[in-house]
């Protein structure tokens, strides 16, 4: 049965289960990180030598896939061709380009500002640091914003694995309670991402559990 590591709650991993519930894939939940542990352990190890998640099993456990947009693609190039895996390759590069720029660029700043407001005790914030990280974030999601003006989504007209990256983070940054800038376009394809029903199974999920913690 085909595998994905990690906690639910953690934003790498939500790409990939999202990503096979898109797909409709059976898969086995393991939980790993976090209060469950194991990333240090011989055999998580020997899967990610990194000792991070997600981590991904497949072909009847014969092969092994780490690093959440690799998974993404992955998945989509397996089991998607057509749908999540474009099969224009003009319009695949396209869905290449905006997960290449979360991963490069979204997502440093957001994971600085999710984790210095919300992961951080308030008495421990650091007021100047999340200013900054939260003017950052504007910039890249006027810019999504901007490019949304005429698409419905990221490549094009139709959903594909370059929605994944940056709207993994959607739901977090309008849910934690930082103020956001107005993106009306932004809105509107998280609006259709929240029709998407394995977008609500693995991404809108209560977080709570993660509020002023930095560890587990």
């Amino acid at each position: 049965m085909r595998e994905i590591w990690g906690r639910r709650s953690a934003y790498n991993v939500q790409k990939a289960l999202w990503t096979a519930g898109e797909l409709g894939l059976a898969h086995v939940h393991v939980d790993a990180g976090g209060a469950a542990g194991g990333l240090d352990t011989e055999r998580f190890r020997a899967m990610n030598p990194h000792g991070r998640v997600p981590v991904l099993v497949d072909v009847d456990g014969t092969a092994t896939f780490w690093e959440s947009n690799s998974i993404v693609r992955y998945l989509a190039a397996r089991h998607g061709a057509g749908s999540l895996w474009p099969e224009d390759p003009a319009e695949r590069s396209l869905a290449d380009r905006w997960m290449d720029w979360e991963l490069a660029t979204l997502q440093p700043d957001f994971m600085n500002l999710f984790w210095g407001f919300y992961r951080t005790p308030e008495a421990q914030r650091n007021a100047r640091a999340i200013d900054a990280a939260r003017a950052r974030c504007a910039e890249h999601y006027r810019l999504l914003d901007d490019h949304l003006a005429s698409r419905t989504f990221l490549a094009g007209d139709a959903f594909t694995m370059g929605d994944i990256p940056a709207g993994t983070s959607l739901f977090r940054y309008f849910e934690m309670g930082a103020p956001t800038p107005a993106l009306p376009n932004v809105r509107r394809w998280y609006g259709r991402l929240c029709e998407r029903p394995a977008y609500r199974e693995h991404v809108m999920r209560p977080f709570e559990e993660l509020r002023g913690r930095r560890t587990f």
